[in-house]
C-alpha cells in the first residue's frame, strides 16, 4: 500500500488538518498545527511528505524516524507538529487497512471509558461560578480554568485575591466531589508562582498547569518542593527529551499533546517515560476532531492516563466546533463526563470531507492576544 498524496487544509476555528492517501484508496486523516502558526506547519507537513509520496504506508516508525531525524535541524514546535499530522494519519491508514482501532494496535484497551474535563475560561472572572455549575449540570465530573489574564511580574495582594476568588468560585460550585484544574499558561513567574500555590491549596485543584514557562523548566524542581498543589506540565515539550528534565523535577502530572509532541508514536513512548516516574498523562488537546481522536487512542491503550483535555464549546472555537468536521458526532458524546471506547477502524471517527473542504481557507490565521504590563511593556500569556 503506496502514499500517493498529502493535502492540508486550514479550518476555523484555528486548525490544520492533513489528508493522506493511499494507492488502494485507504485515507488517512492528522492534525498537524501550531495555533497561531497553522501556515508556518502547512508548509513544513508538505515538505515532508516529499518523504512519504512513493513509500509504504504502514512503514510508520520508519518515517517517523526519518522525518524526525533525517535533516540537520530538528525538533521544535513547527516540525514536531508536521510530524504528528503526519504520523497519526499513518496510524489512521494502519488501523483502517487492518479493521482495527488503533488502541488496539498499541496492545489493546487497559480501560472501558475515559474520563474528560471541560473549560470555563477564567481570563475574566464574571459568571465564572456559573460556567462551572453549567458543567456539572451537563454531567462533567472535572473543569479547568485559567489562574488569570495578564499578570503583573509579582502579584499584589489584589492579584492573589483575583486567582484564589477564581477557585473559591469553582469550589463552591463543584462541591467536593468533584475536580477543577487551573491553567498559569506560563503568564507566572517562578516568584509569583510560589506566592500563588499555597493559597490555592484549601481548595484542593486537581492540578496547577504550567506554572512558569517551558524556558523554565530547571525552576520546577524548586516550585514542586515548595508547592502544596500537584504541578502539571507538557503541552509545550515536544519529545521525550524535552520531558525528561519536567519529570525528573518531579511534576505530578505530564501533558504532551498529540499534534505537538511527534504524534501517536512518540506520545506513546514519552507516557511509557512517564510511567517510570510514577506520573500520570494528561493529553493536552484544546484543538479539533483528529487531535481529539488521536487522544483518545492514546488514553485507552495507556495505563498511566488520568484525564483528557478536549475542546467542545471552548471559548477559542469562534466561526466552527469540532463537531462539525465529523460524519458521526456520537463518538464524541459524553456519558457522565466520560467518553466510551470507540470501536471504528483506524482513529475511530469519520471526517466530513465535504464540509473540510468547503471550510479550507475561509478565515485567516489565528493568532494570540499581545498583552501590555500598564508600564507599556510586553506581558507573556
Amino acid at each position: 500500500m503506496i502514499i500517493t498524496r498529502v493535502e492540508t487544509f486550514a479550518i476555523p476555528p484555528r486548525w490544520l488538518l492533513c489528508r493522506v492517501e493511499t494507492d488502494e484508496g485507504i485515507v488517512g486523516w492528522g492534525e498537524p498545527v501550531v495555533e497561531g502558526r497553522a501556515a508556518t506547519v502547512r508548509t513544513a507537513v508538505h515538505e515532508l511528505s516529499e518523504l512519504l509520496i512513493g513509500k509504504e504506508a504502514l512503514r510508520i516508525e520508519d518515517h517517523w524516524q526519518i522525518m524526525t531525524k533525517g535533516s540537520f535541524y530538528r525538533g521544535g514546535p513547527v516540525l514536531s507538529s508536521a510530524v504528528a499530522g503526519l504520523d497519526q494519519a499513518l496510524w489512521d491508514i494502519a488501523g483502517k487497512a487492518l479493521g482495527v482501532p488503533v488502541h488496539v494496535l498499541l496492545g489493546g484497551p487497559v480501560r472501558d471509558r475515559v474520563r474528560a474535563y471541560s473549560w470555563v475560561g477564567g481570563d475574566e472572572p464574571d459568571r465564572l461560578g456559573e460556567a462551572v455549575a453549567a458543567q456539572v449540570e451537563a454531567g462533567f465530573t472535572a473543569v479547568k480554568m485559567n489562574a488569570s489574564g495578564r499578570m503583573t511580574r509579582l502579584a499584589t495582594v489584589r492579584d492573589i485575591d483575583a486567582v484564589v476568588g477564581r477557585a473559591a468560585a469553582a469550589r463552591e460550585a463543584l462541591g467536593p466531589d468533584r475536580d477543577f484544574a487551573v491553567d498559569f499558561h506560563g503568564r507566572f513567574t517562578a516568584a509569583n508562582a510560589r506566592k500563588v500555590l499555597p493559597h490555592l491549596a484549601p481548595f484542593n485543584p486537581l492540578f496547577a498547569e504550567e506554572p512558569v514557562l517551558p524556558e523554565y523548566t530547571h525552576l520546577l524542581g524548586d516550585l514542586v518542593a515548595c508547592s502544596p498543589v500537584p504541578i502539571a506540565t507538557g503541552e509545550r515539550l515536544y519529545s521525550r527529551t524535552d520531558v525528561l528534565p519536567a519529570l525528573r523535577a518531579g511534576v505530578a502530572v505530564l501533558q504532551p499533546d498529540l499534534s505537538h509532541a511527534g504524534g501517536i508514536s512518540e506520545v506513546r513512548r514519552i507516557a511509557s517515560l512517564a510511567e517510570t516516574f510514577d506520573t500520570p498523562i494528561a493529553p493536552h488537546c484544546p484543538l479539533g476532531p483528529v487531535s481529539l481522536a488521536a487522544s483518545l487512542q492514546i488514553a485507552f491503550a495507556t495505563p498511566n492516563f488520568l484525564i483528557q483535555e478536549q475542546s467542545i464549546g471552548i471559548h477559542y472555537n469562534d466561526g466552527a466546533e469540532l463537531l462539525d468536521y465529523v460524519v458521526d458526532r456520537e463518538v464524541f458524546r459524553f456519558h457522565d463526563g466520560h467518553l466510551a471506547r470507540p470501536t471504528a477502524p483506524g482513529l475511530g471517527i469519520e471526517v466530513d470531507e465535504r464540509a473540510v473542504r468547503a471550510a479550507d481557507g475561509r478565515v485567516p490565521d489565528w493568532r494570540g492576544p499581545i498583552w501590555r504590563h500598564p508600564d507599556g511593556s510586553f506581558a507573556e500569556w
